[in-house]
């Protein structure tokens, strides 16, 4: 299982890859129409606080691993002692932060369309909104995944060695994309 999520994650790298292919030709070619690139306002605070919050949830999840690893599925002591959480309350807090960077994101984009930035207004919006917007599919495909794993550790009477591998491997994509966002962000809304 592990081996196979690996071989398609470098699947998806090539995707992204081709994406960041996508933004850097066209910024090569692309005259702006008379606007400067990106020719809209990038909302770079929004944007920081939702990496940031991104970056944490990647911390939080491999929070969840290393409880996963010590067999430990929930707390063994009050809420407030995080110490002692185990996988789910590691996983519901990195559920938590990930919807809260789509809904971000949501934000964003509400705030690109405003001011007349959309896929098709011109070249930037392109490259903006189709690499954003698979990643923003990737961070909700992550978020279903931790919703299956944590159905998953309620339905299972104990902890499971596929429970285990189960709750690694999603470890491994949700690393993957914040990777992916930190090229992006980074791309996008720094050095544009």
């Amino acid at each position: 299982m592990s081996v196979g999520t690996i071989i398609w994650l470098s699947s998806e790298l090539m995707f992204f890859a081709a994406l960041f292919a996508m933004y850097f030709t066209i910024r090569s070619v692309d005259k702006g129409e008379g606007l400067p690139w990106p020719g809209a306002h990038l909302d770079v605070r929004l944007g920081s606080i939702n990496t940031t919050v991104l970056l944490l949830s990647s911390v939080t999840c491999q929070m969840g691993v290393f409880a996963v690893e010590r067999g430990q599925i929930r707390r063994t002591a009050k809420i407030w002692q995080f110490r002692q959480w185990g996988l789910r309350e590691w996983y519901v807090l990195t559920f938590f932060m990930g919807l809260y960077f789509v809904c971000g994101q949501a934000v964003e984009y509400i705030g690109l369309m405003r001011q007349g930035l959309t896929l098709h207004s011109s070249a930037y919006g392109s490259v903006f909104f189709i690499p954003t917007g698979f990643h923003g599919l990737h961070v909700v495909g992550g978020l279903i995944a931790f919703l299956f794993i944590l159905g998953r550790t309620f339905a299972a009477k104990r902890l499971t060695r596929e429970v285990q591998v189960s709750a690694i491997v999603i470890s491994y994509y949700w690393h993957f994309v914040d990777v992916v966002w930190i090229g992006l962000f980074t791309t996008i809304d720094l050095i544009h």
